[in-house]
């Protein structure tokens, strides 16, 4: 397991990577987080812990940058769970429902080497590319499709198109 990273936030609100030996952007904690690199931000007054902070200001963020993950329903419902007698086990099961989710993906990209919307993706071209091809077997055996169709099927360019005739 590699070890954390640790990031210093100084007083100023500035974030310090002591690995990078250089500061940091919130923007470059993000890409840590994206890329799966384990850290930690210590306060250097203090050293306290603030690694949590740091997440929930991404999180925020996040939030308000693009679509939301999180509705005002769910965030309420997350809410009311904060100092009643079920917090631990609301958070044990959203950590382990997220690690469960987040398994589930990692399989699929290493079975099939895409994600769960790359296969969609893939499959709903391929159906149409089947629709199109039934579409049109079923159009010429019917005797509707007429020969310039089936030339521009061909790739071969319909009478007249190189010389720039209208028809």
């Amino acid at each position: 397991m590699p070890t954390e990273r640790i990031i210093k936030k100084y007083p100023n609100r500035r974030l310090y990577d002591t690995e990078l030996s250089r500061y940091i952007t919130i923007a470059d904690v993000r890409d840590l987080v994206m890329r799966g690199v384990p850290f930690r931000v210590l306060d250097t007054a203090n050293d306290a812990d603030l690694t949590r902070s740091i997440l929930l200001q991404i999180m925020l963020e996040e939030e308000a940058g693009g679509e939301p993950l999180f509705s005002a329903n769910m965030l309420a419902q997350i809410i009311r769970f904060y100092g009643g007698t079920l917090q631990g086990v609301f958070a044990r099961y959203l950590e382990h429902s997220l690690d469960a989710f987040a398994e589930q993906q990692k399989q699929l990209t290493e079975t099939w080497g895409e994600t769960p919307f790359d296969a969609i993706n893939r499959m709903t071209q391929r159906n149409m590319e089947l629709w199109v091809d039934a579409h049109k077997t079923f159009l010429r055996a019917a005797g509707l499709e007429s020969d310039e169709a089936s030339r521009k099927d061909d790739g071969d360019p319909p009478d007249g198109a190189e010389s720039g005739e209208r028809g």
